[in-house]
C-alpha cells in the first residue's frame, strides 16, 4: 500500500502508514525494508539529507543482518549514491557507487545488466562534475553490457546512446 501512496505522489499518507509500519516492526528485515521506502520517498521529494537518513539507516541493519554478498547491500550503497549526486556531491555518490559494483561483483557475472546501470550512473555523475572523458568510459562501459544483454528495442540501449552523444557534443 505504501509503494502505491508514493508511486501516486501521496507522500504524507506513505509517511504515516511508514511509521505505524515501523513502530510496529517486529524483526530486522521489516525495519530496513521500511527505512529503504522512508528513503525512496524522501529523495523522491527532494528531501536528500532525510533520504540519506533513511537509506543509511537501511544499510546499517542490513549490514548487521545480511551477508556480505546480498544484493540488498548493492542496491543500498547505489540508492546512497544516487541521493549524493542529486544533492551535488559527486564524490561521495562515486564512492558508494563503487561500493555498489564490488559487491555486484561476488554474486553477478560480468555481463549482468545490474553492472550497466551501475556504470550509467557513475557516467552521469562524472558528466555533472564536467569530467567528460570520464563520463564517456562509463557511458562506453554501460553501452557494451547493454548490447550484449537486452533486446535492441530496449529504452536502456536509447538512452546509452543518448548519453555518449550528449558527451561528445559537450567535449
Amino acid at each position: 500500500m505504501g509503494k502505491l501512496m508514493l508511486q501516486v505522489g501521496h507522500f504524507d499518507q506513505a509517511e504515516e502508514l511508514y511509521n505505524e509500519l515501523l513502530n510496529g516492526a517486529s524483526d530486522d528485515s521489516d525495519r530496513a525494508f521500511i527505512y529503504h521506502q522512508l528513503g525512496v520517498m524522501k529523495n523522491s521529494q527532494g528531501k536528500y539529507p532525510e533520504a540519506i537518513k533513511f537509506y543509511e539507516k537501511s544499510l546499517e541493519i542490513k549490514r548487521k543482518t545480511l551477508p556480505e554478498d546480498h544484493s540488498s547491500l548493492a542496491t543500498a550503497y547505489n540508492n546512497i549514491g544516487l541521493v549524493h549526486k542529486n544533492m551535488g556531491e559527486y564524490s561521495e555518490a562515486l564512492e558508494y557507487y563503487e561500493k555498489s559494483i564490488e559487491n555486484k561483483e561476488i554474486y553477478l557475472p560480468p555481463t549482468h545488466p545490474d553492472f550497466a546501470q551501475s556504470y550509467n550512473n557513475i557516467g552521469t555523475t562524472y558528466y555533472g562534475m564536467g569530467d567528460y572523458s570520464k563520463a564517456l568510459e562509463y557511458y562506453e562501459k554501460d553501452l557494451e553490457i547493454t548490447k550484449k544483454v537486452l533486446p535492441l528495442t530496449h529504452p536502456n540501449l536509447a538512452t546509452s546512446y543518448n548519453n555518449i552523444g550528449r558527451v561528445h557534443k559537450d567535449m
